[in-house]
């Protein structure tokens, strides 16, 4: 079975102006919530086949505390500038070329695309995925080349609040 995990980055901080979107940094929230969030997948055993990630601070910020909270090595995550300020095609198209070898894929990145992407893949209806939110799918078939419309099923969707 591939399962995939669709990550939005943790809460940024907004405070400095001078700072371009994509160098924004995570909050003290954000940097509290993500390697919260990666130790609630690993206590429950889940382990990355790969890791790709948006290049902007505050995802590569996440997709490194996420890996290390799931002992994953953080020099292996796979930064892809696609993935930011992408679209739910281009997205799928990362997918779409990850090696049938991997089973579980984890993917760091921004919103509107990532709720979007989600909803298309699970035919679901998931109004926002919040800062730090995961969103777990399990494929219908066993090839990420497959990856389309309504080819996966939602079986998990967790974030920070909800533990609050």
């Amino acid at each position: 079975m591939k399962t995939l995990y669709l990550i939005r980055h943790a809460k940024s901080d907004r405070n400095d102006p001078s700072l371009s979107d994509y160098d924004r940094p995570l909050s003290h929230r954000g940097m509290k919530d993500a390697p919260f969030m990666g130790s609630i997948l690993s206590n429950d055993g889940i382990r990355p086949g790969l890791i790709l990630s948006s290049p902007a601070l505050r995802a590569k910020t996440t997709a490194i505390a996420f890996a290390e909270a799931l002992s994953y090595p953080s020099e292996s995550i796979r930064y892809d500038h696609a993935l930011y300020a992408s679209d739910v095609e281009t997205i799928l198209s990362l997918i779409r070329d990850v090696p049938v070898s991997i089973d579980t894929l984890f993917v760091f990145g921004h919103n509107p695309e990532f709720t979007e992407c989600a909803n298309l893949l699970t035919d679901g209806d998931i109004d926002n995925i919040p800062t730090c939110g995961v969103v777990t799918m399990r494929l219908k078939h066993e090839s990420w080349e497959s990856i389309g419309a309504n080819s996966a099923d939602i079986i998990g969707f967790d974030f920070p609040k909800k533990h609050r």
